[in-house]
């Protein structure tokens, strides 16, 4: 795979940094969408084909992005179709941080040192050319505004974006309503971005975590004082608690 073409992480990760901070949106769920992303490439380059719930990898060769074929070769070693649901809830710990390296490497970002309440070092990253980040947000912005269906790449970042919670970041308040509504119905026009951007909602709306719940016995009753359980809403990204400390731990 050249590098004359960005990678959905990439472009996630570009698409959710903001200029004015030099942080990203959505810290904690963006984790979860780079590995969906990456899901998605691979299935772009041909690697990965989805088979029901699953991923099959269908071609073990080397994409030549070695962030990927990580990726490519983790999957590979399961030796049989893994659900993309626990795929992506699998251990991500470092993979945001590690998409902003490789930008940086790339000369997409550079990285600005800092220190929060004069203790704390930070580092903000920012964008070393808008324009790249402006195309990737009018491919989006013109299949929410034209209703023409977009291309299998431009449809899954959509989904992907929806999938993090981007939405009210791209189209903030009531003016950005209806645009937050057809990001989400863009989900429909390419099935494995689809599948991965359910697949990144579960994950955070703990449906991986769940064990199957086999029914109860004829005649016997729940103990008492016992609560059912609720079942989380499918196509709305659940919103992370995150405290004051979490909060500066993940900028």
């Amino acid at each position: 795979m050249g590098r004359s073409r960005r990678t959905l992480p990439e472009e996630l990760l570009l698409l959710a940094l903001d200029p004015a901070t030099g942080t990203t949106a959505q810290p904690q769920s963006l984790d979860l969408g780079l590995a969906g992303a990456q899901l998605v490439e691979l299935a772009l380059a041909g690697r990965i084909a989805p088979d029901g719930d699953r991923i099959a990898v269908v071609a073990p060769r080397p994409t030549g992005d070695p962030t990927l074929d990580c990726a490519l070769e983790l999957l590979r070693r399961r030796g049989a179709p893994v659900r993309a649901v626990h795929w992506i809830g699998g251990p991500r710990l470092g993979l945001r941080q590690t998409y902003l390296s490789h930008l940086e490497r790339c000369g997409m970002v550079h990285a600005v040192a800092g220190q929060m309440c004069g203790v704390l070092p930070t580092t903000r990253y920012q964008a070393t050319d808008t324009a790249i980040s402006r195309e990737i947000r009018a491919r989006l912005d013109s299949a929410i505004r034209t209703g023409v269906p977009p291309d299998p790449r431009t449809a899954a970042l959509a989904a992907l974006a929806h999938a993090v919670g981007l939405g009210k970041h791209l189209y903030p308040g009531n003016e950005g309503r209806s645009s937050r509504s057809r990001l989400r119905d863009l989900i429909r026009h390419d099935p494995m971005g689809g599948l991965v951007a359910h697949a990144v909602m579960d994950v955070q709306n703990g449906v991986a975590a769940q064990p199957r719940r086999s029914p109860a016995p004829a005649g016997r009753q729940a103990a008492p004082g016992a609560r059912p359980v609720a079942e989380p809403a499918r196509g709305v990204p659940a919103q992370p608690r995150r405290g004051p400390m979490a909060r500066a731990a993940a900028h």
